[in-house]
């Protein structure tokens, strides 16, 4: 059986425009509007889940999606960094910041490491693996870059080096534990394949 699973990217906010660690915003109206816009254009899906984040259930819902909330799926927990800008916290902590961005199992914010962010997803998607017929996920963009690494077993410190934009698709396809990766197309346009 091949397994397949869609990742879609929440639609922007005001923390993503100003690039400010999420603080729990909602979508903006022109995020909301391309998100409505695009509604119709994912492919059938058998299962649809979404990251507990007010901005993905927003997006879901923007886009038509009735999701299943899913705790594995939840962003990066970044403790008493939420809502601070990166400038911010770099110009304060920049010792610590230059590790959080070098060492995948540090988290000097007192949240979660990235190494834990993508064992918790890695788990997820080894259960997405067996479900028959596509998965449809409306998650946030970390956990995109979780779900590449883990997918394609390569090292953690890749993580940074991944950019997810807003409300683009990624896609896994595989079978016995093997992954294919295709990514960044905007959400809207047609799948060719």
């Amino acid at each position: 059986m091949t397994s397949r699973v869609t990742f879609v990217s929440p639609a922007t906010s005001p923390s993503l425009r100003r690039a400010r660690f999420y603080d729990g915003d909602s979508i903006d109206d022109s995020g909301a509007a391309r998100a409505r816009e695009a509604a119709g254009s994912l492919p059938v899906a058998a299962r649809v889940v979404v990251s507990p984040s007010v901005r993905c259930r927003e997006t879901a819902t923007a886009l038509g999606l009735d999701g299943v909330e899913t705790p594995e799926l939840d962003g990066l927990d970044v403790g008493r960094w939420r809502g601070r800008t990166l400038e911010a916290v770099a110009a304060a902590e920049p010792e610590a910041v230059a590790l959080w961005l070098t060492d995948p199992g540090s988290a000097p914010h007192g949240g979660e490491s990235v190494r834990v962010l993508c064992g918790k997803v890695g788990r997820w998607l080894e259960e997405a693996a067996a479900v028959e017929g596509r998965v449809l996920a409306v998650v946030e963009p970390e956990v995109v870059r979780a779900a590449i690494t883990q997918a394609l077993d390569v090292p953690a410190a890749v993580f940074w080096r991944l950019d997810v934009p807003p409300l683009t698709v990624t896609e896994l396809s595989g079978r016995a534990g093997r992954w294919n990766l295709r990514l960044g197309r905007p959400l809207g346009e047609p799948d060719v394949n």
